[in-house]
């Protein structure tokens, strides 16, 4: 696998820190590899193996380490002197009261900690309590288009167009590349979901009514890109013949971003300068997930493309939101820090009316952050200072 120098760039400044280095991601996003090249890292920077303890709650060796007091024994039955211990605990949401254990060792030992989940309320709760101040979270997300190309082996001038729609249809999550065939990567992506599905939301939140789970995923999965109400599902149950509440559908919504497999993108009001509330949109962090959960049903390529310029800037590290305007609405605006970015994202601008409506989106934003239409179109159409982009350029302009 390639190594993830996007993330491990903004880690390793913490390697030796006592804060304790969360890394968050859906299931099966790389979070262990990414683990197991710091501890690469470390060893190559002379810690000896005997310092570094490395421990997988989801490998059966470790089944016994049911809660905190479990896993407090067995760390300090290893750490046998006052040398730096690296301790790295892997889907340590496994582990009844971790954070307890976690805040201990911070307090106790000479330790760096590393832990990784696959539950987005990781950071909240009794961690947060615990360690309120005392850590830095990073999201670990599926593979980028750029790092795709990367595992192919391709060079920047080898990428085709074809590339792209591969990348579309069947996302970046890294073991499906260990595939050999079209029908082994659906097969491999089925079973991630239902994986997803069936143990991360089910078993741990005690859902009982599956076929209403399955029904919102799948609204949600055919509506990527567009606002959400609870009243557009409610109607989706109806059409269906069955009724689901409100309060049922917001429960649901919410531990299925819990399990990461969906993130929400909430509205900016750009003049009010404000979180909007009412209504969000909600993106997939892998589009594989589209390509099993659409069969049957029309294709539009726009949201997805939409979709995956989204998580190329969650994956740069940016807070990305939804811009609305006096007139309309923005596709996205990213923040850092007292910085912003505006982009409208379209699959292709098709004649100059279509151009002049997707550039117009801008015209009621007086500042003068950057602003940028993004399309498949080869030519150039940037105009009054808004410029245009082809969207793999901007995905692989850091290629090398």
């Amino acid at each position: 696998m390639i190594k993830r120098e996007q993330y491990l760039t903004k880690i390793r400044p913490f390697y030796n820190s006592d804060l304790v280095k969360v890394l968050i991601g859906m299931r099966r996003s790389g979070k262990s590899v990414l683990l197991k090249q710091i501890i690469s890292e470390l060893k190559e920077q002379g810690v000896e193996e005997s310092h570094i303890i490395y421990l997988n709650f989801e490998d059966l060796d470790y089944s016994f380490i049911r809660n905190e007091m479990d896993l407090h024994r067995y760390i300090k039955d290893k750490t046998s002197d006052q040398d730096k211990y690296y301790l790295f605990f892997d889907e340590i949401q496994n582990v009844m009261n971790f954070e307890k254990a976690v805040n201990s060792f911070r307090s106790s030992l000479n330790c760096s900690i590393f832990i990784t989940g696959s539950n987005g309320k990781l950071l909240s709760g009794e961690l947060a309590t615990h360690l309120s101040g005392r850590y830095v979270s990073f999201r670990i997300m599926p593979f980028s288009f750029a790092e795709t190309c990367k595992v192919r082996g391709l060079s920047k001038s080898e990428i085709q167009e074809s590339h792209f729609m591969d990348y579309l249809d069947y996302g970046g999550m890294p073991q499906r590349f260990l595939m050999q065939t079209e029908e082994e990567t659906r097969v491999y992506l089925r079973d991630l979901y239902n994986s997803i599905v069936l143990r991360d939301i089910m078993q741990r939140s005690n859902v009982r009514d599956l076929d209403a789970l399955n029904r919102i995923m799948e609204y949600l999965v055919l509506n990527v890109s567009q606002l959400f109400s609870a009243k557009s599902i409610s109607d989706f149950f109806k059409s269906g013949g069955r009724s689901i509440s409100t309060e049922t559908i917001y429960q649901y919504l919410d531990l299925i971003l819990s399990s990461m497999v969906l993130n929400r993108a909430t509205r900016y009001d750009i003049q009010g300068k404000r979180i909007l509330t009412r209504s969000d949109k909600y993106y997939l962090t892998d589009l594989g997930f589209s390509k099993i959960m659409r069969s049957g049903f029309k294709d539009d390529l726009g949201p997805r493309i939409e979709n995956i310029v989204y998580n190329e800037l969650i994956n740069r590290g940016y807070d990305v939101y939804v811009g609305k305007t006096q007139t309309g609405e923005i596709d996205f605006i990213t923040m850092e820090g007292d910085q912003r970015a505006y982009y409208q994202v379209t699959y292709l601008l098709a004649d100059e009316s279509f151009a002049d409506r997707e550039f117009g989106a801008f015209h009621t934003i007086a500042d003068h952050y950057p602003k940028m239409v993004l399309s498949m179109d080869k030519y150039d159409f940037s105009r009054g200072g808004i410029a245009h982009r082809n969207i793999m350029d901007f995905l692989l302009e850091d290629y090398q």
